[in-house]
Order: structure tokens, then C-alpha cells, then sequence
């Protein structure tokens, strides 16, 4: 399998462990709803604790489930909505067992009007500020953005990685979920209600408070390299363990030789415990080749390198 672009679907359930049904989540808590365009709204919640582990959050419209993300996860974007209409979301966490705790706080939002033929984006936002408020979180700020239409949300990009999203009528946000000790690039966009995106404003350079975690699990685990020739041409084959962290991580790099060579995104849910993949390197055997692989963490940020592993084409090992 070579290319890319790596689409891999969920490994199914957790199972039932050590009598964790018995005791059903908490109701999560935190949670918000901001209309996102004139047909998507954008639903956040705070994490639930690990005791009892949530293996799954069910996001509802109303009385019916219309996403499901992986415990690790706490925002979701509900598209294919109306515009102009309200509705109602709740959120309800699922354990090992598969058990749901109860419902949270009933949230609304409203979407705004559509708008036929608008292709002007919002203007830049301008004047961004931040500062980090200790170790896992930042406060931002910036100055709002116009649009002929008016700006229906702001997003809140990490690097490329959006990470956040807030009404358009708030030029304020906390992002949480950050790593201690860790470097942090944001930036805002606004966007319209015909999905129109603004430019990317100024960027806001900070970094987190240290903490007795900084940077450590962050590189994947497990990491193995081998070969395999298939049609006159040879492949190196990689297996790995995602790094635990507080998140669901859906991109790899890898690195070739020192330099970075392939890109891979899941979509939908990522695969659980090993992951695998193969990539073609060629036609002459005897070609030795080092090789490691790092993750795109929640945050945005890279975390480490996996230990590089060498192989060489055509070799029995």
C-alpha cells in the first residue's frame, strides 16, 4: 500500500474490563454550541475524568445521536444543518462496557441566514494577543474581523491544525489542552456564513509553564522497520504504537534518510494499537536506508521522533 494518504476505520469497541459497567460516566461537563456557518454548528466539552475511562462521547440533536468521536476527543462540527434555525445539543459520555452516563446540559445555537453568491471573505482579525496561563492553557485575543455580510465564527489555528472555534461575536478564547513546557504558534481566521475564510491574522508565539510531563510519551512506540520486494520493486514496511496523550491523533511524518518524505492522514477514526504502513523505495536491492516516524499531537504541535530504525533493500533480516 503506497501513497499519502492512509484511510483506516476504527478497530470497534472496548471491551467490558474488570467491572467498569457498574459504574456509568458523569454527565460531561463545559459544554458549548457555536454556529460555525449558515449550516454547521460547533459543539466542545470538557473531558470527562479517566475514572471510569469514556471510551466514546455521543453528540445528540434533539433526541437523535448525530456524531460520535472517540473519548480523547471533546469538539465536534455538526454540518449539514438549516440555516436560520436553532437547535438543541447534548452531550452524553460511553464507557469500556458501552454503558452512557447521563445526558449534559442541553446547549443551543442558532444558525445564521444563507447567503446566496457571497464569495468575499472577512477581513484579516487584527492585533492578536496571548499569553499562557500555566502549563496546559492560553488565553488569545484579537480584534475583529468585517465582512459584508457579517462574520458568522472565529477559528483558532495551532500551525496548520485548527484547534478551536468560538462565535463570531467573541474576539476572545482560553484553548486548553495544551502541553507543558511546550512552544506554541496561534492563529485566527474568521469565517462567513457561506463558509467564506478570512486570512490568517498575525501570529501569537508562547509557551506553557514546565510541568513534571514535559514533553515525554509524546514520540510513537514500537517502532519496526522492514523490507519487502513486490513486483520488481522494493517497499519498507513500518508498524508503531501511538504515543499516549490527551487526544486522538489522525497524522504521521515520515522521515527518509533525514528528511521528511510522506505525510499520513486518517480519516474517520484512527486505527487502535498498532498502526501500519508501507511505502515504495525503489528498485536496486541493497540500498540501506534509516528511517523513524513522528506524530501530529492535538495540540498542533509535532511530538518526537520514534527510535530511527536502518534496513536495507533486499536484506533477509
Amino acid at each position: 500500500m503506497c501513497g499519502a494518504l492512509l484511510v483506516l476505520s476504527s478497530c470497534g469497541w472496548g471491551a467490558h474490563d474488570d467491572g467498569q459497567g457498574d459504574r456509568l460516566p458523569s454527565a460531561p461537563m463545559g459544554v458549548t454550541a457555536a454556529a460555525g456557518s449558515a449550516t454547521s454548528v460547533h459543539v466542545m466539552w470538557n473531558l470527562a475524568s479517566v475514572d471510569p475511562e469514556v471510551t466514546r462521547y455521543e453528540v445528540y440533536l434533539g433526541t437523535t445521536k448525530v456524531k460520535e468521536v472517540p473519548g480523547a476527543e471533546h469538539m465536534v462540527d455538526i454540518t449539514r444543518l438549516t440555516p436560520s434555525t436553532t437547535y438543541v445539543f447534548t452531550v452524553r459520555a460511553r464507557n469500556g462496557a458501552g454503558d452512557s452516563g447521563p445526558p449534559s446540559k442541553q446547549v443551543r445555537a442558532t444558525t445564521p441566514a444563507a447567503v446566496a453568491a457571497d464569495h468575499t471573505a472577512p477581513t484579516r482579525p487584527g492585533l492578536p494577543h496571548g499569553k499562557a496561563v500555566g502549563s496546559r492553557a492560553a488565553q488569545l485575543s484579537w480584534e475583529k474581523s468585517t465582512d459584508d455580510r457579517g462574520v458568522a465564527s472565529y477559528d483558532i489555528y495551532q500551525g496548520t491544525s485548527k484547534i478551536h472555534s468560538v462565535g463570531g461575536a467573541q474576539t476572545a478564547t482560553v484553548v486548553t489542552g495544551l502541553r507543558p513546557g511546550t512552544h506554541y504558534s496561534f492563529t485566527v481566521r474568521a469565517r462567513d456564513a457561506a463558509d467564506n475564510l478570512s486570512p490568517e491574522s498575525g501570529t501569537v508565539r508562547l509557551t506553557t509553564a514546565r510541568g513534571s510531563d514535559d514533553g515525554r510519551g509524546t514520540a510513537p512506540t514500537g517502532f519496526r522497520a522492514t523490507t519487502h520486494r513486490a513486483d520488481g520493486a522494493y517497499y519498507i514496511d513500518l508498524s508503531w504504537v501511538a504515543p499516549e496523550v490527551d487526544g486522538v491523533i489522525t497524522e504521521y511524518r515520515i522521515h527518509l534518510d533525514g528528511r521528511p518524505v510522506t505525510s499520513l492522514v486518517w480519516g474517520g477514526n484512527p486505527p487502535r494499537g498498532r498502526s501500519t504502513y508501507s511505502f515504495y523505495v525503489g528498485r536496486d536491492a541493497g540500498v540501506a536506508h534509516r528511517v523513524r516516524i513522528r506524530a501530529k499531537l492535538p495540540d498542533g504541535t509535532w511530538g518526537g521522533f520514534s527510535a530511527e530504525r536502518t534496513v536495507t533493500t533486499g536484506s533477509r533480516k
